[in-house]
């Protein structure tokens, strides 16, 4: 009986304490709750739809890249000078879907970071990097563009000078690493200390107007209005050659047939558009009318006066042609430029306003969608490809429709 009672007062007191303990659990596990839920301000279901689009982003624009990429490789028409700044572009693009945005998704979803410290320095480095490449990647494609239409003879001479192209992009990953790289890497250590938490990844000039305004412009106000420039140029050239060129190109030989088809022969690099003799490939053959304006400018040859005019309407013709192909190229790379606009100038402005108030006067919902805004833009540049090229239009149905491909050629044929 005295053992029992023992047992029955050992028990209670058990029971005290437990009870005594309760709050102290209950308060460890909300705050533990309170700590894991990164978004108090989403519900379940608004945090799964948003973890769903930002997965489905990463996918579209490693996998549209990815298509970019692999065309580039397996079909040799692509290989021409000007397509080399679009891998560029493709290759960049589709490290930030493999990369930047799998890595993000937790932190942004959560509001920590969980992968440490150096693997927070890598991160930075190669967002700050990829993004700065695909912006001079895009103006150095405009910038070929550019030379493309209004200076087409020193651009065809330049045609089979594969190294330059390829200085050029490196020269846009080395510019791309001085700009924002060095200061990810060391500015902790001139500042002396570090002002980012340990469950945060943020880059340390973070809230530092100054150096985001100028690294700001170098990275999107240089590059903007340099391709409007090199837009306006295309257009302004465009439109002078429909005003001038196409009535003085067409108007009928007052000499004779001689000076005339003399004076109309091709010469190297000026008898068609870089893009026109890429994708006909008829640049290097010379036509068979020109043959016969020759023959015909005999003087015992009397009549010399039909060729001439066939061929008069042949150059015609070419001529059109190449002005309706500048159109296109103007009018294709104008859009890939509105885009980038669009997708960049948010971001970029937010985040000159947030380091000008030391982050208080942006809340950060509004910044994480212009973050994912400018994303947006490495996902929709494999979308625009097909618009500024035909060829890009042809290597991707041969890849993804091989058969309606193959029916379209047939057809041709």
């Amino acid at each position: 009986m005295q053992i029992f009672a023992q047992t029955e007062l050992t028990w209670i007191c058990n029971m005290h304490n437990s009870t005594a303990e309760a709050p102290h659990a209950t308060g460890t596990s909300n705050e533990t709750l309170s700590t894991l839920a990164p978004s108090s301000e989403f519900s379940l279901g608004v945090l799964v739809l948003l973890a769903f689009l930002m997965v489905l982003l990463a996918l579209v624009t490693t996998l549209g890249n990815i298509l970019v990429i692999f065309a580039f490789i397996t079909d040799r028409n692509l290989r021409h000078r000007s397509n080399y700044f679009f891998l560029n572009l493709a290759i960049s693009d589709f490290a930030v879907g493999a990369f930047c945005m799998p890595l993000y998704i937790p932190y942004s979803l959560t509001g920590k970071w969980h992968l440490g410290r150096g693997v927070c320095k890598l991160w930075l480095l190669m967002d700050y990097l990829l993004c700065t490449a695909s912006v001079f990647s895009i103006v150095l494609i405009s910038y070929d563009r550019f030379l493309s239409v209004t200076k087409a003879v020193s651009y065809r001479a330049q045609q089979g000078i594969t190294s330059n192209p390829v200085i050029k992009m490196v020269a846009t990953w080395v510019f791309a690493f001085l700009l924002y790289c060095p200061a990810i890497l060391f500015w902790e250590h001139v500042a002396g200390r570090s002002v980012v938490a340990v469950d945060q990844c943020y880059a340390e000039f973070y809230d530092n107007w100054y150096f985001l305004l100028c690294a700001s412009t170098l990275e999107f106000f240089v590059p903007l209005f340099s391709v409007t420039y090199f837009n306006v140029h295309i257009f302004h050239s465009i439109q002078r050659r429909q005003r001038h060129g196409s009535t003085q190109d067409c108007e009928p030989a007052r000499s004779g047939s001689l000076s005339w088809g003399f004076c109309l022969l091709p010469r190297p690099g000026a008898s068609s558009s870089p893009l026109e003799a890429e994708d006909s490939g008829s640049s290097s053959t010379r036509p068979k009318k020109e043959s016969l304006v020759t023959e015909s400018s005999s003087p015992y040859r009397s009549n010399s006066v039909i060729p001439e005019n066939d061929f008069s309407v042949s150059f015609c013709t070419r001529t059109r042609s190449k002005l309706q192909q500048d159109k296109k190229i103007a009018k294709s790379l104008a859009i890939i430029v509105c885009v980038f606009a669009i997708c960049w100038a948010p971001y970029t402005l937010l985040m000159i306003i947030r380091g000008a108030c030391r982050g208080t006067c942006v809340h950060k919902s509004l910044y994480e969608i212009t973050f994912w805004l400018l994303w947006l833009n490495s996902a929709m540049n494999p979308f625009l490809y097909p618009l500024c090229h035909v060829k890009f239009r042809m290597a991707f149905m041969k890849i993804l429709c091989p058969k309606k491909f193959a029916t379209m050629r047939s057809s041709s044929l």
